[in-house]
């Protein structure tokens, strides 16, 4: 949920603008004022995380409120909401995160509040990585607690099962799960009073280590069951998904927000852990990245941007090996760029791939781009 104050002093294009706001879902109008220098004495005093502001008021022109804004918050997104267009290099100059001129579509909006999303993320990656203090959980690339003050070393466990009932327990934070799902979860057909021995033994040993290494997840009893409070401990599969839900949603793919999806993947969600119960988020995951993934590829191609569309389609083959469709691409993109033994290695790589995976041969289209390939291999050779 994110917060956002609206400054216009028309009530109509605020009542509007907190209608089409409303209707996302995800945005919640803390404020809204007809008067900017009311506004600015606000913004100080409430959870803002973002400003719609009109341009054209009496008393102080947007531009001005923007540039005070920017001085209290200078990491604040800030959005014009104006009918004006000739104020466009002026509200850049302030850098502001959009320009909407009015009248605007929902979808131009929506444009606009992926963007916020996006710069509120990475503004909090930011934070943390530049504090340099703060524990992190690892959830991509397997599972791990990494500690504060040392980004390499994790948290080492008494038992399997302690660690794996902090990732269940984190698999849902925020939320209280019962004690019955988490005993057939994590012991399943286990005599029932063994199994809740196993478990309060293992909550006992989970809050020692938190408590010992300083690490603020607290495990709290609520609703016949337990819960995990995450106080400022960074979880990267929320930032990747939510990365990734930002992108997703705007119209055109940014290239910054690809290179820190990528930055932040370091492999499949609780990889390598045998978390039966993790599964089905795992495969969501995968199923998000891939899409970011074509998606990227088809906005770089176009752009012609053909690095970063190699890029893409290597990172989707080596997510499935085995999908042709992602191979002959790229097997195409090699050869445009005269890359022809880059595009036979390939060819090797997805028949490989194929035949191991699938137990199958390649598809008739494919084996006709490997022979024209080849062809041209042997050629150049």
């Amino acid at each position: 949920m994110i917060r956002v104050m609206l400054i216009d002093d028309e009530e109509d294009a605020l009542d509007l603008l907190e209608i089409l706001l409303g209707q996302m879902g995800d945005v919640q109008v803390v404020g809204r004022y007809l008067n900017p220098i009311q506004a600015i004495e606000a913004v100080g005093q409430s959870l803002v995380d973002a400003v719609f502001l009109d341009n054209q008021m009496p008393g102080m022109k947007g531009t001005e409120a923007a540039r005070i804004i920017r001085s209290m918050f200078p990491q604040m997104p800030i959005v014009f909401t104006t009918a004006f267009a000739e104020y466009a290099v002026e509200a850049f100059e302030i850098q502001s995160i959009d320009y909407l001129l009015k009248p605007f579509t929902i979808d131009r909006l929506q444009n606009t509040v992926s963007r916020i999303k996006q710069t509120l993320a990475e503004s909090a990656i930011l934070s943390r990585q530049r504090a340099g203090t703060a524990p992190a959980v690892q959830c991509l690339g397997g599972f791990q607690l990494v500690l504060p003050d040392n980004t390499s070393k994790g948290l080492t466990w008494r038992t399997k099962k302690e660690k794996e009932l902090c990732a269940f327990l984190i698999h849902y934070a925020g939320k209280s799960v019962n004690t019955a799902s988490i005993i057939e979860a994590l012991w399943p057909g286990y005599d029932l009073s063994k199994a809740k021995t196993y478990l309060y033994t293992c909550l006992s040993y989970l809050r020692k280590s938190l408590a010992e290494h300083h690490i603020p997840i607290h495990i709290i009893k609520a609703d016949q069951g337990f819960g995990a409070s995450l106080d400022g401990v960074t979880v990267d599969v929320i930032e990747f998904e939510q990365l990734i839900s930002s992108t997703l949603a705007m119209v055109e793919l940014d290239e910054r927000s690809y290179h820190k999806i990528n930055q932040l993947y370091k492999g499949e969600y609780m990889e390598a852990c045998d978390f039966n119960w993790a599964t089905a988020r795992q495969l969501e995951i995968k199923s998000s990245y891939v899409r970011l993934l074509r998606r990227g590829y088809a906005h770089f191609q176009i752009q012609g941007n053909l690095s970063l569309a190699i890029d893409s389609l290597q990172k989707l083959l080596s997510l499935a090996p085995d999908s042709e469709l992602d191979g002959r691409e790229l097997i195409k993109l090699h050869l445009k760029m005269g890359n022809r033994n880059e595009a036979y290695r390939v060819c090797l790589q997805l028949q490989q791939a194929v035949r191991l995976h699938l137990g199958a041969d390649l598809e008739a289209e494919t084996l006709r781009l490997i022979e024209e390939t080849t062809d041209q291999t042997e050629r150049q050779a």
